[in-house]
């Protein structure tokens, strides 16, 4: 049953956060469904039992409506005998797995095409595509739908006539319709503005699901000398934390969880991972674990400072030697741009996540607004530096976020450009270029509220 249920799961994934059993006690569903999500084969597998099913349910109606005489109220034109039905399913299998062949091969090519071009850490964005999972799982489905059938049409006593034919046919026309999607979503989805577009969406919305009320309150965190230093059971990247279910629990055992690395660390076996406090001296650590996601790989979807690393590394391959393509990378810079100034709006330094009784339940590493300023720009300022443009669109991004912000993020910013104007100060510009650039910086100290003309190269 669960590939019924599997595609809408996963369509909904941010509103179903767990399943609770007899007894009151939760699962934490979303690790599960991270995990699930990162695997390529699982919705075409999934789809792959549905239609297996439902081809047993049509061939199961057909002698259902051919024994009980209601194909009599049939048009005949949807109606063919044995032999025919036998041609007609066998040319439906081999044209449907002729096209899901040629579609891999199309997806590799590529998703090869895809590597070269922007960085290996935006193979996570394509592999978690929905659109091209449910294209592929809808023709391994029609496959398997057509040979399904195949191997049921047999003759009865009551008919020669079959209607599952038809049926077929029509998965094939979906198939069909499937195909020429996926070749315009793909021409359409590597293009190198849409491929900077959604990574930037997927960021804000991360944003929008960490985003807290602003921390009103001075009470002292728990202390955690006596608690339970529980180390980490896997290898690799912290992939997800589910820390509002998380919090339920802590809330439910009176303890307090406090974490030595965030979402999108790195850890290894035996390492720290969290300490753990607890009025309940029966809770393990295991039970705590199992809201934290391990991969492998660094895919995390709701890490902030992982998508600013992947724009990143796009706006370093357009101004790589040889390639010199500084239009993409100020297209990254502006993205950029787009996420810290939502970030600046919505940044909480807090590191406290509290119950509905506003007890602290969780504590997690907080980064400070310049360390999102450095993860953004510290790369491109190294290898686009003699870059005009490009380091002029760095400012014109300060800029902008300054005037959108309150003061303590424009501090921040002056602070930061100070780094900037460090890298700037080190070229030997042309004449135009100095007095581009030191127009912008004026305008960065105007923005930032400061009559200091000291930032003039």
């Amino acid at each position: 049953m669960l590939s019924f249920f599997l595609p809408f799961i996963l369509y909904h994934e941010r509103s179903v956060t767990s399943i609770y059993f007899k007894g009151g006690n939760a699962v934490p569903l979303k690790p599960a469904l991270v995990k699930v999500k990162s695997n390529f084969w699982i919705t075409p597998a999934a789809y792959a039992v549905l239609f297996f099913i439902l081809a047993i349910l049509s061939m199961s109606a057909d002698r259902f409506l051919a024994a009980r005489g209601y194909f009599s109220y049939v048009p005949s034109i949807f109606l063919t005998d044995k032999e025919l039905s036998h041609t007609i399913l066998s040319a439906t299998s081999t044209s449907l797995l002729t096209m899901t062949t040629i579609t891999f091969s199309s997806v590799l090519v590529v998703l090869t095409t895809f590597l070269a071009n922007f960085s290996p850490r935006t193979m996570h964005n394509f592999n978690t595509d929905s659109k091209i999972q449910r294209v592929l799982g809808v023709f391994v489905g029609g496959y398997i739908y057509s040979l399904v059938l195949l191997n049921q049409v047999r003759e009865n006593e009551t008919s020669n006539d079959f209607i599952v034919p038809t049926l077929a046919i029509l998965v094939a026309f979906l198939c069909v319709g499937m195909f020429v999607f996926l070749i315009h979503h793909m021409t359409e989805w590597i293009k190198v503005g849409n491929v900077i577009s959604n990574i930037t969406k997927e960021t804000l919305a991360s944003i929008d699901d960490k985003k807290r009320p602003e921390e009103k309150r001075t009470e002292k965190e728990p202390s955690f000398e006596d608690g339970i230093e529980v180390k980490s059971e896997h290898e690799g990247y912290i992939e997800d934390i589910a820390v509002d279910e998380l919090v339920s629990f802590a809330a439910k055992h009176g303890a307090a969880v406090k974490f030595h690395r965030d979402q999108g660390a790195y850890a290894d076996e035996d390492i720290p991972l969290l300490t753990l406090i607890s009025d309940n001296k029966e809770i393990r650590p295991e039970d705590v674990l199992k809201y934290i996601t391990f991969n492998a790989d660094h895919e995390s979807k709701n890490d902030i400072e992982f998508g600013i690393q992947k724009l990143a590394e796009i706006a370093l391959r357009g101004i790589a030697p040889g390639k010199n393509d500084p239009e993409t990378a100020i297209a990254c810079i502006e993205h950029l741009t787009q996420i810290l100034i939502k970030i600046g709006k919505h940044h909480s330094p807090s590191p406290y996540h509290r119950d509905s009784e506003g007890k602290i339940r969780v504590i997690l590493p907080k980064p400070d607004f310049h360390d999102y300023l450095y993860t953004s720009f510290y790369q491109i300022r190294h290898y686009g530096k003699e870059d005009v443009s490009v380091m002029a669109s760095i400012l014109k991004a300060l800029i902008l976020i300054a005037e959108t912000n309150r003061e303590e993020i424009k501090e921040d910013i002056w602070s930061f450009s100070q780094y900037i104007y460090e890298g700037l100060d080190t070229i030997d510009w042309l004449s135009l270029d100095k007095k581009h650039l030191n127009r912008e910086l004026a305008s960065l100290a105007l923005a930032c509220g400061k009559n200091d003309r000291s930032l003039q190269l």
